[in-house]
């Protein structure tokens, strides 16, 4: 029985040509091998599993081959090439700086370059997770880093540049690899699953390449785990029920649920979601990076940003039919504010819940005024016809509405009606000389005048606890969407000056302007609990001063004296000494 090879060995790239989703990178060192223009150190960065250590390898292949081809590849012929691939080369060191990250190690290493090369013309280095060496190590390093022996060539390698010392990386050519993309990752693993004679739906290699996040290394490791489970099938579902991965076929479902204005459905989906073990955190996020990608699936143009499996790309362009833009941003901001929510929350489940449900009433809210007017407008004009009409079926559907002609003359219609003859009765007025036009116009005048002392300015005094309470009811005033408001009125408290000035210091000028918005509406409410049209808040940034703090004995004797002196008298009494 062979030995068990795993994946991401067996097809570990052996030439530049089958490095996968590298290419600019690859290039750049092919061109340097034909051109004879090699670097005497290189630094190979990027995140695990995306080639680093691959390329390295190849490249120190390369550049020892006696008979390159003519694209100035390894012949895997040659002596050299041979050694290589047996795993005996003289020429090629590996170093793991993760378990050899002493000063030692590195004079060791140092020691080691001084010897030339037996077989071809180049010793290489390569350092795996150059960023694990200490800082002595790499102190240790840079002389001969930087003026190493001709056929000397450090290639280091590392998924965390940002540790690797500055002067390291100047002495070094540095290349960035980049994640693979999931369009490559299904590719390789198609090219793959063929090899082996696997049959792998395009669905459950998308899900792969998701899970495996831009790394070669980790979507050929799940590929194995698949394989081992679902033999030589793979589909979908067997895929992510043993990645336990969420069906996107909920977000898409919790979507139409939303856009039906189906409360029940979702909140009976969440609970399904839920009872699978998958986190409600989890979910929010999957769904509002779900509507991200309908969001972009709207747009033709767009569209190709969904590094997706094209079944799954037009699903996303059918529901991105049926949702408008509108829509879509009024949902992303509940959801963002829901994540936002969550990690603070007590009861998360209420959370999410509270958020699905703002998002499935987003069309109910706007519509609801517009409803309402034309169900009275069509009574009123049913009832117009019926009073006009003289058929049957108007009295029969009048007498059906028997029930709601009670409550129209309790309405203050009718109360009116006899005091217009009242008002009017100044119909004496004719008498004087027949002058009757303009005095019937002057009572008109009169009516709204009652109306003028209410709107008049009020000038009420008031004591500073009514101005204090007045300010507390502002945290009623304001409801649960104005909470910064809240948290201002509760936090701070504005300076009464007099009956008419007031100035409320704010710590900051975000914070200014947030008030500043809402300050109508606080003048407003004042205005009317404190009888007052007169009082104005005015408001300003505080000014923080930091006073000298005593750190001595003596000090901080000093500043109790000036605030009780009848310690000097106890010190004297007692014989104290300062301590």
């Amino acid at each position: 029985m062979e030995n068990y090879i795993v994946s991401a060995r067996k097809y570990r790239p052996l030439n530049f040509e089958s490095v996968v989703g590298q290419k600019a990178l690859t290039q750049t060192l092919q061109n340097a091998i034909r051109q004879n223009h090699l670097a005497h150190a290189y630094l190979f960065c990027g995140p695990r599993g995306v080639g680093k250590t691959t390329c390295a390898r190849i490249f120190a292949k390369t550049i020892n081959c006696l008979n390159p081809s003519s694209g100035h590849d390894a012949c895997n012929e040659c002596e050299s090439c041979r050694a290589f691939n047996e795993g005996r080369s003289f020429n090629i060191h590996e170093l793991d700086a993760a378990s050899n990250n002493s000063v030692e190690d590195i004079r060791s290493l140092i020691d080691q370059v001084r010897i030339p090369p037996q077989i071809g013309k180049y010793s290489v280095y390569i350092i795996d997770e150059v960023h694990m060496l200490s800082t002595g190590a790499f102190n240790a390093l840079l002389k001969t880093l930087e003026e190493p022996p001709s056929y000397a060539i450090f290639i280091l390698a590392t998924t965390e540049k940002h540790k690797v010392l500055p002067t390291i990386l100047s002495r070094c050519q540095v290349y960035d690899f980049a994640r693979i993309t999931i369009a490559d990752t299904i590719a390789h693993l198609q090219h793959v699953a063929q090899q082996e004679g696997v049959n792998a739906s395009e669905e459950a290699l998308n899900v792969v390449a998701q899970k495996a996040d831009g790394g070669m290394r980790d979507a050929l490791s799940i590929f194995d785990q698949l394989v081992s489970f679902c033999g030589n099938t793979i589909t979908y579902e067997r895929t992510i029920e043993v990645l336990n991965v969420l069906d996107s076929d909920y977000y898409f479902r919790m979507v139409d649920f939303a856009l039906a204005h189906d409360v029940t459905g979702a909140m009976l989906l969440l609970n399904e979601v839920l009872q699978k073990g998958f986190d409600a955190g989890n979910f929010t996020t999957g769904l509002a990076q779900h509507l991200r990608d309908v969001l972009v699936a709207k747009d033709p143009q767009t569209i190709t940003l969904l590094e997706t499996a094209d079944t799954i790309r037009r699903h996303y362009a059918a529901q991105a039919q049926h949702c408008s833009p509108q829509w879509l941003f009024a949902a992303l901001d509940i959801l963002n504010t829901c994540d936002i929510n969550y990690r603070t929350a007590k009861n998360k489940r209420l959370t999410v819940e509270l958020a699905l449900i703002r998002m499935t009433q987003l069309g109910v809210q706007a519509a609801a005024p517009t409803t309402a007017a034309p169900i009275q407008n069509t009574q009123n004009t049913q009832k117009t016809q019926n009073t006009h009409n003289t058929p049957n079926t108007p009295n029969i559907q009048s007498a059906q509405s028997a029930p709601n002609p009670p409550s129209v003359p309790k309405m203050p219609t009718t109360p009116p009606l006899p005091k217009a003859p009242s008002l009017s009765a100044i119909p004496k007025i004719p008498n004087l000389n027949g002058v009757g036009t303009s005095p019937v116009a002057a009572p008109a005048v009169p009516t709204p005048q009652p109306t003028a002392p209410a709107a008049a300015p009020q000038n009420n005094p008031f004591t500073i606890d009514r101005f204090n309470d007045a300010w507390a009811g502002l945290k009623t005033y304001f409801g649960k969407e104005d909470s910064r408001l809240r948290n201002v009125v509760s936090f701070y408290q504005p300076v009464l000056h007099n009956q008419q000035s007031a100035t409320l210091e704010l710590p900051n000028q975000w914070e200014l302007e947030e008030v500043k918005k809402a300050l109508p509406r606080i003048h407003a409410y004042l205005h009317q609990q404190l009888k007052n049209d007169q009082l104005t808040l005015t408001l300003k940034v505080a000014q923080y001063t930091h006073e000298q703090k005593a750190f001595t004995a003596e000090e901080r004797y000093k500043v109790m004296l000036e605030e009780n002196a009848t310690l000097n008298t106890l010190k004297e009494q007692f014989a104290l000494q300062i301590d």
